[in-house]
């Protein structure tokens, strides 16, 4: 019973400190960014029709939606599918739509659900909430357990050229082993692969 108690104090700590290292990267990262974010803004405001931000249905933690914002890299009226579904996914994209998605700008809004609790750093990249194939695979093996993150293991394998089954792999390693050593060097890598433009296929 003691050994017990002791295991779930060291997993609520665990889980705190996480909390805590979120909310201050999150706000350091809102403060450096808060002027290209506004130019962003500004740019897509003036380049397309329709609103600056677009607000995705997402699957968040035990599998529970919530609107996940992210830069409108798309024209209004683009289907709400994962862009990998789509036919001639380029005809949908903004004038900047493509710069952003592949310099992963069009994810900068989403340090405010990291904020509000919806998401953290690291985590499984949320799902759309019709990935009925995702969802399972991840509800099967207790993925869906994990609060999904800006981003993660599987993003820094492969991003959008990896298949379903390859991505659910890799985000249960992440479940497995995840720990502060791994986010760090998962947030290292996502940083390198951005400047690389890896794993952006649109």
């Amino acid at each position: 019973m003691e050994g017990s108690d002791t295991g779930n104090a060291a997993c609520r700590d665990t889980v705190n400190t996480r909390r805590i290292f979120d909310i201050l990267v999150s706000l350091v990262l809102l403060a450096l960014m808060c002027i290209p974010m506004l130019v962003i803004a500004i740019v897509i405001k003036l380049s397309s029709r329709g609103p600056v931000f677009y607000w995705s249905d997402r699957v968040g933690i035990n599998n529970s939606l919530f609107k996940m914002p992210k830069f409108r890299t798309m024209r209004v009226g683009a289907p709400e599918v994962a862009t990998h579904l789509m036919k001639n996914p380029e005809q949908y994209l903004t004038p900047i739509g493509s710069i952003l998605r592949k310099l992963s700008l069009d994810e900068l809004p989403q340090l405010w659900s990291v904020l509000k609790g919806d998401m953290s750093l690291v985590g499984p990249r949320p799902a759309l909430y019709n990935q009925d194939d995702l969802i399972e695979m991840r509800t099967r093996m207790g993925i869906h357990k994990l609060l999904p993150g800006l981003t993660g293991w599987a993003q820094v394998n492969g991003r959008d050229d990896l298949p379903i089954p390859i991505k659910v792999e890799y985000d249960a390693y992440y479940m497995k082993n995840r720990n502060l050593r791994l986010d760090l060097k998962i947030l290292w890598l996502t940083i390198v692969n951005v400047l690389k433009k890896e794993g952006v296929r649109y």
